[in-house]
């Protein structure tokens, strides 16, 4: 596992940047929620990985799909096999540029970043509004969004249909740190 996340971080790096300004995180946390009338769905992962390159005011996300945890292992069996088929599409992935990056100061502020949001082999660009801290020592980063499982071609059996909803709402909360090399 640590293998995979030291190439993972690697690959990461080479695509955001050379820069000696980035915070990096391998302990994010994503949440997703689905509300439906049948059952209520939810999901933790705390093995994000972002990056931060803090001199262009560029960021990558990388989520391993298995590393979701659902409340019933059946569930979990489900959206891993039958859903976003995690086997042919091990992980999600977001790249982009925060706007107006160099006004996030020590006071917490509310950023859009906009880039191309990869799920389940789909890439769709997308804009999220985030909350936004850094000082030297860090940069925090937290805020929700809704996704469409249509808009990523995740196909819900009719038989199912209505215990899962359609929207999903996604949630993130990234502690962003120097990387020193």
């Amino acid at each position: 596992m640590k293998l995979l996340y030291t190439i993972l971080c690697c690959s990461l790096f080479v695509a955001v940047t050379n820069s000696q300004d980035r915070y990096l995180t391998k302990n994010g946390a994503i949440n997703f929620y689905s509300k439906a009338p049948m059952e209520d769905i939810t999901a933790d992962n705390n093995q994000v990985l972002s990056i931060i390159d803090a001199s262009k005011g560029k960021m990558a996300i990388q989520i391993l799909m298995k590393s979701f945890l659902f409340e019933k292992a059946l569930m979990q069996e489900h959206f891993n096999e039958n859903y976003v088929e995690s086997d042919t599409y091990p992980k999600a992935t977001f790249k982009g540029t925060i706007l107006n990056f160099d006004t996030i100061n020590a006071t917490a502020s509310k950023q859009q970043v906009k880039g191309m949001l990869t799920i389940h082999g789909v890439t769709k660009e997308i804009t999220i509004d985030a909350n936004f801290t850094k000082t030297d020592a860090l940069i925090l980063v937290d805020g929700n969004f809704i996704i469409e499982v249509d808009d990523f071609n995740i196909q819900i059996p009719a038989v199912v249909a209505k215990n899962i909803a359609k929207k999903i709402k996604v949630s993130f909360d990234f502690n962003h740190k120097p990387y020193k090399k």
